[in-house]
């Protein structure tokens, strides 16, 4: 079984004029929220084994601060296509994954992230509302993640940071 822990990167700064989008870095409250989720992965028992995110700023700072948060001892792995991919991006990637892991987060964006989870439970496009820093937990019986597909996963949990900061 594979158990997938899909992130979107944490509330970040406006853009300034001038600014990439790419280029946009987390806020303070951002920081805290990325953390917060990372200590929340580790209290559920589900440090990754592995970790794919978007090399874009914000994504990539909210995947290096919850991987902290939660001791995960790895090398977060930056996958350019995950930068405001769709769901069957995120799908695609979570197909690459290696052998050895059997719990994987992916941190991106949106509208990504909501495809990806809506994808992977056969759920209606447009049925989830992720808030930023917000993580969801699916289980899927494929005993490989190439096997990994649409509607073969159900999920374990969504969580949201606001809701972790008041447990």
């Amino acid at each position: 079984m594979k158990t997938i822990l899909l992130m979107r990167h944490a509330k970040a700064e406006p853009g300034t004029a001038g600014q990439r989008d790419y280029d946009r870095v987390l806020s303070g409250r951002g920081t805290e929220d990325a953390g917060r989720m990372g200590r929340a992965i580790s209290r559920l028992s589900l440090v990754p084994s592995a970790i794919v995110a978007s090399p874009a700023a914000r994504a990539k700072e909210t995947a290096e601060g919850a991987a902290k948060a939660m001791g995960f001892a790895g090398t977060i792995k930056l996958e350019r296509s995950l930068y405001n991919a769709s769901g069957d991006v995120w799908i695609a990637v979570l197909r690459t994954l290696p052998a050895a892991a059997d719990v994987a987060l992916i941190v991106a964006h949106s509208p990504g992230v909501a495809e990806a989870a809506a994808l992977l439970c056969g759920a209606r496009a447009g049925s989830f509302d992720v808030a930023t820093g917000a993580v969801l937990a699916f289980d899927d019986d494929a005993e490989r993640w190439r096997d990994v597909g649409e509607g073969g996963a159900s999920m374990r949990w969504f969580l949201r940071p606001k809701l972790v900061e008041r447990l």
